[in-house]
Order: C-alpha cells, then structure tokens, then sequence
C-alpha cells in the first residue's frame, strides 16, 4: 500500500511517501480501502509528538478515514494510520454512509463535527439563549460549531477569525459578531460583542493570550471549554479563587475518551449526519490534496491558510 510515514518527528519537512505491506486484519478489526483521508490540527501535533500522548516511530498520522470494508459497506471510521490506502478499523467506530454525504462532507462530522457537538452538549451543556464564543471559527471544528450552536438554540454567538475572509465565512454560517483574536484587549472585545455582559460559553483552541482573555469575559456560573492549543503557548495557571469568585468553570475535552466509549459516538453521529444529509448543516471543505501532497496540507494549515475541513484524496 502506499502510505505517508514519518521516521523522526518534526515539522511538515518529515512526512514521507512510502510503500508498505498491507495492514492484516486483527482482534476485531477490519480493513478499509481508503478514499479519503481527514486531516485535523492533531495531526501536526502527532508528527512534532507533542500532544497529549506519546507517540512511537515509524509512524502514519492520520485518525480518520472514508472508505469500503471487505462487504463493499462505504463508512466512515476512526482508525490509527489514516494517511494511506488501506487502514484498520473496528466496527463500533465504523458508520455507514448515507448516499447524501460526501467524502468531505463525512470526514468533517467524524473527529471534527464529533467534536463540536460535545463541546456543546457535553461538555459546555449549553442552553437555549446563552452567549457561545467560538474561537478558530472558521476551522474545520469552529465552521460546524457556529452553526451547531445556533441550531441548539445559542442566543448570540460570537465568532473569532484570524483575516476579514475567514470572518466573513462565520457570519455566512449564522455567527451573530465576529471578532479578530489579535485585537489588544480581547476580554473588553468579548464583552462589548455580547452587549456588554459578559459571556456564558467559550470555545477554545489557542491556548496561551487568548485562554487568559477569554477566561477573564466568562460570567458568573459561565463554562470556558478548552480543547487545544494551536498557538502552543502556555496560558498562565488557573487560579481557583478566580474560579470561585464567578463560579466559573474551566473544562477541558479531549475527543479520545468519547471514542473509549462507542455510545458516546453513535447517537452524536446519527444526528450530524442526518443534519447535513437535510441540508441543515453545512460542512466547509477547504481543500483537498492528493496523498503524496501531505507535506503541504500540513504546511497550510500550521500557517492559518486554510478553512474547515483539510482532506486527502487517497484514490
């Protein structure tokens, strides 16, 4: 099979087109022959191996693929090793496709739609006519976000984006305010875009900055859920008087444990997909790249050039 394997980890410079034997098939696990694979922000961690776990050499990024299993079944599934034509799978984290959805389409709802849903049920349990800030707005998680939340009922959604395009982007998809993340005094910008209240529900990414400001506009009893940090900056610690003084909460979310646990996948699942398959929600396909060109997705995406969902074209 042809696949992108790394030897050494790094940056973008270390991803390498290579052929290796076929995966077998084992302990439940079934092989797909992929279409397309998904390209999330994690995977420029996996390579630099400086995520929430350690990774082992050699190497093929990737979490997610669209492909067929021995049955001729199209899924979409979870799998380890994702960059190449041929991955494993198990069953419970493998979902039929409806004819509806496309590769794109399907790769944007599997860690990505997966994640926004329970950033905003799980995690945030957000509510009807609360105030929801999401940060990276125009990514593959934030696209599907801002319109989840206002699909849940969100009574202001605040969108953050880097350029004026990918703002332009937020406000197509239904956020009410988009705000740029660079400005100097986020937290008062925050404030001032939710009518001078502070808000109840944040979305984060970036760590660093943005973390510190966003968790000082969070109000009382509001919910800073953070799930990345793409700056790969530390923000400062959190002190829990601070906390308590607005009986505020920090929460972090990692999409890993959801897949630990298939139930917490399948109902979620079912649910994004008949939303897109209805026309409802809209999931953003930036860019498509064939498989040897992982090197520059990768690239495009450390550089904040893209929107919504990255994918590889394996076919």
């Amino acid at each position: 099979m042809r696949a992108i394997q790394i030897s050494e980890f790094g940056g973008p410079e270390v991803l390498n087109l290579v052929d290796l034997p076929d995966p077998q098939p084992s302990d439940g696990l079934q092989i797909v022959d992929v279409s397309a694979a998904g390209v999330n922000y994690a995977d420029t961690h996996q390579v630099q191996d400086d995520y929430l776990t350690r990774q082992e050499l050699p190497l093929i990024p990737g979490t997610e693929v669209v492909g067929t299993t021995p049955d001729g079944t199209r899924v979409v599934a979870v799998v380890s090793g994702g960059y190449a034509t041929k991955a494993l799978a198990h069953p419970a984290t493998s979902f039929p496709l409806p004819a509806e959805v496309d590769d794109g389409q399907a790769l944007a709802l599997l860690v990505q739609g997966l994640t926004a849903w329970h950033l905003l049920r799980t995690s945030a349990r957000m509510q009807p006519g609360e105030s929801v800030v999401v940060h990276a707005a125009a990514g593959g998680v934030g696209t599907l976000a801002v319109q989840l939340a206002k699909t849940f009922g969100a009574g202001r959604v605040i969108a953050l984006a880097s350029t004026p395009d990918k703002r332009r982007l937020a406000a197509e998809l239904g956020a009410d305010v988009t705000l740029d993340p660079d400005d100097p005094d986020l937290t008062a910008a925050l404030i001032e875009a939710n009518g001078g209240a502070k808000v109840d529900v944040v979305l984060e990414m970036n760590g660093g900055r943005v973390f510190d400001a966003s968790l000082d506009a969070v109000a009382p009893f509001g919910r800073l859920v953070t799930f990345g940090q793409a700056s790969r900056e530390q923000p400062e610690p959190v002190d829990p008087a601070k906390l308590m003084r607005r009986s505020a909460a920090v929460i972090g979310f990692w999409l890993v444990h959801c897949m630990r646990r298939p139930q917490m996948l399948r109902e979620p699942m079912a649910e994004l997909l008949d939303l897109v398959a209805a026309g409802t929600l809209r999931p953003i396909v930036g860019g498509h790249y064939p498989l040897e060109d992982a090197r520059r997705a990768h690239e495009d995406l450390r550089a904040r050039r893209t929107v919504g969902k990255l994918v590889l074209d394996v076919e």
